[in-house]
């Protein structure tokens, strides 16, 4: 049976979908924005600043699964403007020095609220 993720350590959908849903030991996390969850509002800051919320953004429905960073195998960037890849490649390895996940990143014309940055991440718990 698969079950709705719902957390408010990250920002509520912004439409009709989960945060996430896990499905047996798998676990998939919608994009995540930089958006501050205590105010709804997207992060007024560097695109590695703005990465690194959209990371915690996913770490925060991960744990909400009862995982971590650890248990994710694939994650996908979408990136408003590639030119920004070196930062955000800079803040992403922050959080995943080593043995990181598998990763697509690509440009894309528009994301929701304007946004420079979205994450979304597959997980596979235990």
């Amino acid at each position: 049976m698969n079950k709705c993720l719902s957390t408010a350590q990250a920002p509520a959908a912004i439409g009709p979908y989960s945060q996430g849903v896990q499905a047996g030991s798998m676990v998939f996390v919608s994009g995540q924005l930089p958006i501050v969850p205590e105010t709804g509002a997207l992060l007024d800051g560097s695109i590695g600043e703005q990465t690194t919320q959209s990371i915690k953004n996913v770490q925060a429905i991960l744990a909400g699964a009862g995982c971590t960073l650890r248990d994710v195998v694939k994650t996908t960037i979408f990136l408003k403007d590639l030119n920004d890849f070196g930062e955000v490649n800079a803040a992403y390895a922050v959080y995943f020095p080593t043995d990181a996940p598998a990763r697509a990143c690509v440009q894309v014309a528009k994301l929701p609220k304007e946004a420079r940055v979205e994450i979304e991440a597959i997980a596979v718990k235990g």
